[in-house]
C-alpha cells in the first residue's frame, strides 16, 4: 500500500514531535534528579548563626565589628582579625602563609572568615571549638596578638576608650570589658558573615541559577566522590580527614618543611600527639573557594584547577580529564557569594594613639 505524501509527512512530523517531547521529559527528569541528589548532600546557608550561649544584639555585633578591625590591642599595634581576614580578599589574606604579630611568618594559610561559625571547629587542626574560643585565645597567642595575659589586653581596651561600647553590648555588668566579652562580641559579628551564592538559589529550586557547565561539574563532583567529604551547608568543614590517602601530600603539593612545626605539617597531631591524627586536617569548606587562593593548609597550590587535580589524586586516587576539571571548577565558582555589606566597610574606631616607642 502506498502512503500519500501528506500522510507520510504527518507521520514523520508526529514522530519527530514525540521524540522532542521525550527528550524534554528526559532532560527534566535528569535536571530534577541532579537537584534531588544535590539536596541530599548539601544544604542552603542560613541568614546568620545564633546559638543560645552567644545571643546576638545589634550592640554586640557593632562592637564585634570594631574589635575585628582593631589593631591596637596587639603587642605591636598592627595585628587584628582583619589582618588575616581582609574584605579585599573575600575574608582571607591572599598569602600562602599568613603573617602574625611582629611580622612573624605563620606556618599555615588563613582561610576565609565567611561562614566559619558553621564549621565543626576552627583552625586546620580543629583546636578551637568555636569562633568565640578562637577570638578569646588569640589575645594571648604569641603568634596572633601577643599579649602577656588577658589583663593586659583588657587594660588596652579601657585605655583606647571602648568602655561605652562594651557597656552597651553587655548591660548590667559591673565591668563589661573582659576577654570573654571581647570574644562574644567578635563571635556575634562573625556569625552574621554568611555568603549566600548561586548554589543556594539552585538548592531552593531555581535550576537556572547554575550554568550548564556548573551542573556538569556538580554531577562530576558527586560521582567522582568529592562530596564524600565536601558536603553539608558549607560544602566541607564538617569532618577531619587524613590529607594524602594514596601518597604523601607533599609529593603532590610541593609543601615545604616548617621551622615552627619542626618539619612537615602533621595536622591535628601537633595538638593531640596521637598517632592516629598524623596528617589529619579539618576538611576545608569550599564556599568562596574560587575567591580565596592559594590553596591547602600551607597555600602550596596557587590555582584552583591544580588544587582540584591534587585532591582527586591524593584523596581518591583518580586522574581527572581537563574537561572534568573545568566543569568542577565551574561548579565551585557557583559557591562564591558577595562580600557581606557589614564586612565590606571599615568602621571608625575610638580615637587614640598606640605607644610603640
Amino acid at each position: 500500500m502506498t502512503i500519500p505524501n501528506k500522510t507520510r509527512l504527518l507521520l514523520i512530523t508526529t514522530a519527530l514531535l514525540a521524540s522532542i517531547a521525550a527528550s524534554v521529559v528526559n532532560a527534566e527528569d535528569t535536571e530534577q534528579s541532579l537537584l534531588a541528589r544535590a539536596r541530599s548532600l548539601f544544604k542552603e546557608l542560613p541568614d546568620s548563626i545564633h546559638v543560645d550561649d552567644y545571643p546576638h544584639s545589634a550592640a554586640r555585633v557593632a562592637l564585634g565589628k570594631s574589635l575585628f578591625f582593631e589593631t591596637r590591642v596587639s603587642s605591636d599595634g598592627r595585628m587584628s582579625c582583619a589582618a588575616c581576614h581582609n574584605p579585599s580578599y573575600h575574608g582571607a589574606d591572599s598569602l600562602a602563609l599568613s603573617v602574625g604579630v611582629h611580622g612573624q611568618k605563620l606556618p599555615r594559610n588563613a582561610p576565609t572568615v565567611f561562614n566559619t561559625p558553621l564549621l565543626i571547629a576552627q583552625h586546620y587542626g580543629g583546636n578551637r571549638a568555636s569562633v568565640e574560643e578562637q577570638a578569646y585565645k588569640a589575645l594571648i597567642s604569641p603568634l596572633a596578638y601577643g599579649n602577656a595575659n588577658f589583663a593586659q589586653a583588657e587594660g588596652k581596651l579601657r585605655a583606647l576608650g571602648y568602655a561605652k561600647m562594651f557597656e552597651a553590648a553587655f548591660p548590667n555588668e559591673q565591668d563589661a570589658i573582659t576577654a570573654e566579652n571581647w570574644a562574644t562580641a567578635i563571635g556575634s559579628f562573625e556569625r552574621t558573615l554568611m555568603t549566600p551564592a548561586p548554589f543556594d538559589a539552585y538548592l531552593k529550586g531555581n535550576t537556572k541559577a547554575l550554568s550548564t557547565e556548573a551542573k556538569l561539574g556538580l554531577e562530576k563532583f558527586i560521582s567522582t566522590g568529592c562530596a564524600g567529604c565536601h558536603n553539608g551547608t558549607t560544602v566541607g568543614g564538617q569532618s577531619f580527614q587524613k590529607f594524602g590517602l594514596t601518597e604523601d601530600y607533599w609529593l603532590a603539593t610541593g609543601s615545604k618543611e616548617m621551622p615552627l612545626l619542626k618539619g612537615r605539617d602533621k595536622g591535628r597531631y601537633h595538638d593531640t600527639s596521637k598517632d592516629e591524627d598524623l596528617y589529619v586536617f579539618k576538611v576545608p569548606q569550599l564556599r568562596n573557594v574560587a575567591m580565596t587562593p592559594p590553596y591547602f593548609h600551607d597555600g602550596s597550590v596557587a590555582k584552583l584547577d591544580d588544587a582540584v587535580r591534587v585532591m582527586a589524586r591524593l584523596q581518591l586516587g583518580k586522574k581527572l580529564s581537563d574537561e572534568d576539571v573545568a566543569h568542577i571548577v565551574a561548579f565551585l565558582e557557583s559557591l562564591s557569594g558577595a562580600v557581606p555589606a557589614q564586612f565590606a566597610s571599615v568602621p571608625a574606631l575610638p580615637v587614640a594613639g598606640f605607644q610603640n616607642q
